[in-house]
């Protein structure tokens, strides 16, 4: 994946001065929904590319938390497959879709028609589709969109 950075050098000023160096990364898709912001390079890789791309970032890989996040990560869609990661497996979720991958019960699903599909015994990951609606996979080495959250 392509990483375009700037480095700058932010002062704060209290009571002494402390001294942060900032790094501003360029993504080609930046979408706000309430407080939270996902981004992207708006290229595709495996469940575990995606997970680990984004905790290289210091991210974590997106979770919409309503429907309004859900509608802004279907924005990330271009031409050709229309699928994303989101951050769901039944790793840890013991083949219960119920959890994230830190293992923090859901707040929100949007699951489509049959899903999660309960017959996925071994390990399984969570697709955004381009209608907002959530599908499990066994074919984690799938190329989806890798969209990340902070």
């Amino acid at each position: 994946m392509r990483c375009e950075e700037s480095r700058w050098l932010v002062v704060v000023e209290n009571s002494s001065s402390i001294y942060l160096s900032v790094v501003v990364i360029k993504y080609e898709f930046i979408r706000r929904a309430g407080q939270k912001y996902f981004v992207s390079f708006k290229e595709r890789g495996s469940f575990s590319k995606a997970v680990d791309f984004c905790s290289q970032q210091g991210l974590e890989l997106a979770l919409p938390q309503n429907e309004e996040e859900n509608n802004a990560l279907t924005q990330v869609f271009g031409e050709g497959d229309k699928t994303a990661w989101i951050s769901i497996n039944n790793r840890k979720a013991q083949g219960n879709f119920a959890v994230d991958l830190k293992n923090q019960p859901l707040v929100f699903t949007k699951w489509a028609e049959g899903q999660p599909d309960r017959s996925v015994q071994d390990t399984g990951c969570t697709m955004l589709t381009e209608n907002g609606f959530w599908t499990v996979t066994q074919e984690c080495s799938l190329q989806a969109y890798i969209i990340c959250q902070l």
